[in-house]
């Protein structure tokens, strides 16, 4: 099954972009992944190609049409009927390298990139869209997002990536981020690589890795460290243990 990306946008010329290089190229020359691109402007109903319109209620800048949007929708479901479609806007639910995994087992995505002010909020219902944020914070269009996340499902598909294992030994894939890495010289302005990664012991390595995941998640990102813990301490029931006053 080929894994399928249709692109809804006023800028398909942003596409493949940089994702017709490197991995994700390769990959698609070799019929891993297909993308195409439609242009929401096609959908216009007005001789003027008009996609936006001011906000109800007053304010700042324009908003993507409901109706230009669905029509645009519908079409690129007859080109991708099974995937789900996914608007990227930072009102959205943020993307976790769980979902990713999810979709890049699927047969593919519809991606809806907005630009101005956003969209006519009645598209997410009226269509079904599942609203996706990639952080906190606001870009000009929804485009670079949608490279991001096509990029992230792309390299997780079956032979994308040289070694299986380069997809679940990293950032997230258990809960932490990934352990700190270290090549050649072995010496480097006075730093060096930490001995226990020289000593040829597997055993003390792994549990290195383990505890370095383990510190650097608490130190740094200290919300997935929570969640880390909470997952933890679950017990197998599925009810959450009552804390001792």
């Amino acid at each position: 099954m080929t894994f399928h990306a249709t692109v809804l946008t006023l800028y398909p010329e942003m596409f493949p972009g940089p994702l017709g290089i490197s991995l994700a190229g390769r990959a698609r020359d070799e019929g891993k992944w297909a993308l195409d691109t439609v242009q929401i402007r096609d959908f216009a109903i007005d001789k003027h190609r008009t996609v936006d319109d001011t906000p109800a209620g007053g304010g700042a800048g324009m908003v993507l049409r409901v109706d230009v949007l669905a029509k645009a929708i519908d079409h690129a479901r007859t080109l991708n009927p099974a995937a789900p479609i996914l608007a990227m806007t930072p009102r959205g639910k943020p993307l976790t390298q769980a979902r990713v995994r999810e979709l890049a087992a699927g047969p593919g995505v519809i991606v809806l990139c907005g630009r101005f002010e956003g969209f006519d909020e009645r598209i997410f219902e009226g269509r079904g869209v599942e609203e996706v944020s990639v952080g906190d914070i606001v870009l000009s269009g929804g485009e670079p997002a949608a490279i991001m996340l096509l990029d992230a499902c792309i390299r997780l598909l079956p032979g994308v990536m040289g070694a299986p294992s380069s997809g679940t030994e990293e950032s997230f894939e258990n809960g932490l981020l990934e352990y700190p890495h270290y090549t050649r010289p072995t010496e480097w302005e006075g730093r060096t690589i930490p001995e226990v990664l020289r000593s040829g012991d597997h055993a003390k390595i792994a549990a290195w890795r383990k505890s370095q995941s383990e510190i650097d998640t608490r130190l740094r990102r200290p919300d997935l460290w929570e969640r880390h813990s909470d997952a933890r301490d679950q017990p197998a029931s599925g009810a959450r243990q009552k804390k001792k006053d």
